[in-house]
């Protein structure tokens, strides 16, 4: 696929601590592995060529292991949060320079059974300037958070969600850089207030995921998505 991937792995981790005491969350062993080696191999497999890793804390460690993503396959390039942690949105803003007009976000804490091509397809005939994927939740993982109706979605709210929403985001997502264009760079904030934005007015595509997502930013998750590995490694 021509369009790249930026993987958000800037922040703190704190709920994986004490693992993450000295090591950033993208380092964190996996059944055998770097969680990141798993992400950008699981990339490489869809298809994906080229990467752009939004880093913050102790991310020179990832920059040490991936480099420039040679070894995996890959076109690895890196975007710094800098002196202050920017949050999902202010990374995103700041690496636009080494994206393209449109392009993947995917969290640096997630493993996604998902096919990058069908995303793709849908994000393109949307003719919307960014897409999510949902997945059905009903408060299963985390707080339910969209709105998804009829193949559309009407509102995510992760600030206020309401009981009518029993979707939520499963963590892959297109988006145009022009969703960008009134926000200024070097400065916090957060991906959901982008994806709230769009969806009330309209401009958020939807793409339904029926298979769980896995994710290594609680001490839960991580147990859950090492058995995955450990389970799937086997076949």
């Amino acid at each position: 696929m021509s369009i790249p991937v930026a993987i958000l792995a800037g922040g703190l981790s704190t709920r994986l601590k004490p693992i993450t005491e000295n090591i950033p969350k993208a380092l964190v062993d996996v059944a055998g592995k770097p969680f990141i080696v798993r992400q950008l191999d699981y990339l490489q497999q869809q298809g994906i060529a080229r990467v752009v890793l939004c880093l913050g804390h102790l991310g020179e460690q990832v920059e040490a292991l991936v480099g420039d993503g040679s070894a995996l396959g890959l076109d690895v390039r890196y975007s710094w949060d800098g002196p202050r942690l920017l949050g999902t949105g202010g990374a995103l803003k700041k690496a636009l320079p080494l994206l393209d007009e449109s392009f993947f976000v995917y969290y640096g804490d997630s493993y996604l059974p998902i096919d990058f091509k069908a995303v793709e397809r849908d994000f393109l005939v949307s003719g919307k300037p960014a897409i999510m994927t949902v997945v059905k939740n009903n408060d299963q993982w985390d707080k339910s958070n969209v709105l998804f109706c009829n193949g559309c979605i009407a509102e995510y709210n992760k600030q206020v969600p309401r009981p009518e929403m029993t979707y939520i985001d499963y963590g892959l997502g297109i988006l145009s850089a022009s969703v960008f264009e009134n926000v200024p760079i070097d400065q916090p904030f957060d991906l959901a207030d982008i994806y709230h934005e769009l969806s009330i007015r309209g401009l958020l595509a939807g793409h339904e995921v029926f298979e769980r997502f896995y994710e290594i930013g609680s001490h839960k998750g991580l147990d859950e998505t090492i058995q995955y590995f450990k389970e799937r490694d086997k076949e």
